[in-house]
This record gives C-alpha cells, sequence and structure tokens, in this order.
C-alpha cells in the first residue's frame, strides 16, 4: 500500500525543515542549541518567579522575559507547522502535543491567575537534547524498556494482584491481633491494610506500629516479604528485556518529512514508519 502523501513544499519550507528538524547539519545544530538555551531560561525563569524575595525585587523583568520566551517558542511551533510536509501528523506527534503544551499555560494565565507555573512542561522539550548530542539511541532504549514492560504486563498484573491479597489478609490479622491492645493504631480494617502496604513496599513511615509481641513478629514477616515485592517484578522485566535483546544499530536524527518520525537507520532510503523516501 503507498504511503499516503502530504503537501508540497516550497524551497523556503524545505530549507526551513532541515534546519528546524534536522540535527545533522550545522545550521540545524545551532537551532537546536539556541532553542535548549532558551528552554533552560525559561525553566530559570518560572522557578526564579516562585521565590518571593527575587519576584518582589524583579518580578517585573521576569514578568516580561516570560512573554518574550513565550512569544519565541510561539512562533517556533508556527514555523515548524510551516515546513512540515504533514502539518497535522506533527501536531499530533508526541513532540508536536510538547511543544503547543510548553506555550499554551502562559496565554492561559492571562485568564487563570497561577497557571503560567504549568510552562515548567518545557522541561521535556530538553529531550531534544538527545537528537542534538547523537544520542537518539538513549531514546531508542528508552522504547526497548517500554516494550520489556509491555510483554510482561500479565506477569506483572498477575503478581500485583497476588500482593492485593497479601496486603488484605496481613491487614486483617494484625486488625485481629492488635485491634484489641490498649491504645491501638490499629483501629479498623482499612488502617490496617494501610499499614501492611506500608511496611510491605518498604517505605515504612512509622506512624503506625504494632504492640504486642505477636503483631511485632508478624511484623518483621512482613519486613522480609517486602524484600520479594521489590525483587520479583524486577526480575520479571529484566527477563523480558534479555529475550527481545536485538543487534544495536546505528541510527540518525533524520525526521521523514512525511510522517515525521525519526531514528532511522544510517543507510535507510525510506522511511521505515510509513515507506516514504527520505530525500524528498
Amino acid at each position: 500500500m503507498a504511503a499516503k502523501k502530504g503537501r508540497t513544499l516550497n524551497q523556503l519550507q524545505r530549507n526551513l525543515h532541515t534546519i528546524i528538524f534536522e540535527a545533522d547539519t550545522p545550521k540545524g545544530k545551532v537551532f537546536d542549541v539556541i532553542l535548549l538555551i532558551f528552554i533552560a531560561l525559561s525553566i530559570l525563569v518560572v522557578n526564579l518567579e516562585s521565590v518571593p524575595s527575587i519576584a518582589a525585587k524583579y518580578g517585573d523583568q521576569l514578568y516580561y522575559a516570560e512573554w518574550i520566551l513565550t512569544i519565541f517558542f510561539t512562533a517556533e511551533y508556527a514555523l515548524r507547522l510551516y515546513c512540515s510536509y504533514r502539518p497535522r501528523k506533527y501536531a499530533l506527534s508526541a513532540y508536536g502535543i510538547i511543544d503547543l503544551m510548553a506555550i499554551i499555560p502562559t496565554y492561559l494565565s492571562i485568564f487563570i491567575a497561577g497557571t503560567h507555573s504549568l510552562i515548567v512542561i518545557r522541561a521535556l522539550r530538553l529531550l531534544r537534547v538527545f537528537r542534538l548530542f547523537k544520542m537518539v539511541g538513549f531514546m531508542n532504549q528508552g522504547s526497548f524498556i517500554i516494550n520489556a514492560l509491555k510483554a510482561s504486563r500479565t506477569k506483572i498484573f498477575v503478581f500485583i494482584f497476588f500482593i492485593f491479597l497479601m496486603v488484605n489478609i496481613l491487614g486483617s490479622i494484625m486488625y485481629l491481633v492488635e485491634g484489641t491492645a490498649v491504645d491501638s493504631d490499629f483501629d479498623s480494617i482499612p488502617r490496617s491494610i494501610y499499614w501492611a502496604i506500608v511496611t510491605m513496599t518498604t517505605v515504612g513511615y512509622g506512624d503506625i506500629s504494632p504492640q504486642t509481641n505477636l503483631g511485632q513478629f508478624l511484623a518483621a514477616v512482613v519486613m522480609i516479604l517486602g524484600y520479594a515485592v521489590i525483587a520479583v517484578p524486577t526480575g520479571i522485566v529484566s527477563s523480558e528485556m534479555v529475550k527481545s535483546s536485538k543487534k544495536k544499530e546505528e541510527i540518525t536524527t533524520q525526521v521523514c518529512m512525511n510522517c515525521s518520525q525519526e531514528g532511522h537507520d544510517a543507510d535507510a532510503e525510506y522511511c521505515k514508519y510509513c515507506g516514504s523516501s527520505l530525500d524528498l
């Protein structure tokens, strides 16, 4: 089946696409470096605004800086749509949604006070550093872990269901053991189940603790079981990662102009996602 074609780009749009979307070219690297600096500055501005003493002294300057940065990111987002082979595809992609979410909070703050703090979402845009420094392989390794989690989801679900049963049983037993004690914190089964969850996960807030000898013995058993809670899911996921491990391939940051996907093999001539030529 032939890949669905997008619109035809003029020379200006193609040049902008190379600069904005590609990290393999000198101009593309410069653009990405500038973009990352602006993202870091915008995050710094939001953090400084939250400090009362700094906000009181430099509030106006920080306010103007925030709007200047927002206008820059808005223009950048508009240019990405302008030079995309398929603008809707980019807008609905993970990067496209993040880029849009990075500019919405500032405009939203005009109508809802305090929402400008949400622009810390821009920190997600720093993921582009992987493209800039040729570390797309790290992103692929992230996908590798996600695939391993998906492959082991049934086993993990069974394990979590078993833990759910265990904390209910242990919580109920602890309620029977400690519930009759004077000044007992185990005054209900739900509260006892809460204790079982906190103890089994090795968090151990210490806000509830058994007072009787039998209760303390049971608590010790639950604490030991807590180590299995940590070890079992790790083993399940690790096993799936070993099964699905493959030979590492050399990949590039080249973006398909048709579907906006990246991470293609170094010698690829066609997009492995939509089949379009990478040299449109």
